[in-house]
């Protein structure tokens, strides 16, 4: 095959740089059977872990502020690369990669090369929460696949769990996401599971100070005490609120009681932009999951414009001729 061909083929296998418009029901004609395949393995995987639900749902925060929806996250390291998988906010962090590998192998057999890995995981996310007991909505899809991943710039965006609500709102900002995006999206963690590594600082030497956060309420820091001893296990896991398994309001009221697992949890009650927010939610679980929703789509709406492609594995851009033609 002539040069000319191959860089042809090359060059259309890639989309243009100018991201397609997201709409509802995008895989209806190419791939009808795409949605409910993905909420079948979602709750599979579910039934054999409930902690991947919420490790899922993570999965869509994680790649959506690092230049936008489009499964950068997804994607191992290469000689040439290094991905945003052991960025600092997801090394021995972010799990479950292998369950959007499941659903991808499972639409590669039925349709392949048609649906995107970043579509699979803002399915996969709404899939989660709905089968813990939260919300649903409709989500847009046509989204692409990234051709690179930038652990630079998920170290550069990503927030720390030491990160307080200044930060976080500077950040959201940033992304025209509101206040009230701010503390609805963080009731993600309304089920789930955080380390020890995130929040000994917090129990035992709050910014320098040699002692506790005073925001955690007496009884609750005892139980993590006990849970994250000094010198202990630092991949211990604890409960992010009193229902883990279940999306409901739970987390905010947590929040109000000074019983919120992470430093960037609490700092949202402690912050009177945000503490009305949490209040808000605490006492009324339909506000929350409006809200949720609203601000789940529109952190799926982001995207950076670059050139795209839908991978054939999740894990690596797919190979092209031109590449290996130019390198010999």
């Amino acid at each position: 095959m002539s040069l000319p061909l191959l860089l042809f083929l090359t060059i259309s296998a890639v989309s243009a740089a100018t991201p397609l418009p997201l709409q509802p029901g995008f895989y209806s004609k190419a791939c009808p059977a795409a949605e409910t395949m993905v909420r079948s393995m979602i709750q599979k995987a579910m039934a054999r872990e409930a902690r991947s639900g919420a490790s899922v749902m993570r999965l869509q925060f994680h790649d959506c502020f690092v230049n936008g929806c489009d499964a950068s996250l997804l994607l191992d390291d290469t000689p040439n690369m290094l991905g945003e998988k052991l960025s600092l906010s997801n090394i021995n962090s972010l799990r479950s990669f292998e369950v959007i590998d499941e659903v991808k192998d499972a639409l590669e057999q039925v349709c392949p090369g048609i649906v995107s890995c970043a579509d699979i995981i803002v399915m996969a996310a709404r899939d989660a929460v709905v089968l813990s007991g939260g919300p649903y909505w409709e989500v847009k899809l046509g989204r692409e696949d990234s051709l690179t991943a930038s652990q630079e710039d998920s170290d550069n965006i990503m927030p720390s769990p030491r990160a307080n609500a200044t930060t976080l709102i500077s950040l959201f900002n940033k992304f025209n996401l509101s206040i009230k995006d701010l503390v609805a999206l963080s009731g993600s963690h309304s089920i789930g599971q955080g380390r020890c590594f995130s929040i000994v600082f917090r129990l035992y030497n709050q910014s320098g100070t040699g002692l506790p956060d005073p925001t955690i309420e007496p009884k609750y820091r005892e139980k993590l005490d006990h849970l994250c001893p000094p010198s202990g296990d630092e991949d211990v896991t604890g409960d992010l609120d009193a229902t883990p398994e279940i999306f409901d309001n739970q987390y905010f009221k947590d929040l109000v009681l000074g019983r919120g697992f992470l430093n960037s949890d609490e700092t949202l009650f402690a912050n009177e932009e945000t503490r009305k927010y949490v209040r808000e939610f605490s006492l009324n679980q339909t506000k929350f999951f409006k809200a949720f929703v609203e601000g789940m789509i529109k952190m799926g709406d982001l995207q950076s414009g670059r050139p795209g492609e839908i991978r054939r594995n999740c894990r690596v851009v797919n190979g092209r001729p031109i590449d290996i033609l130019l390198e010999n």
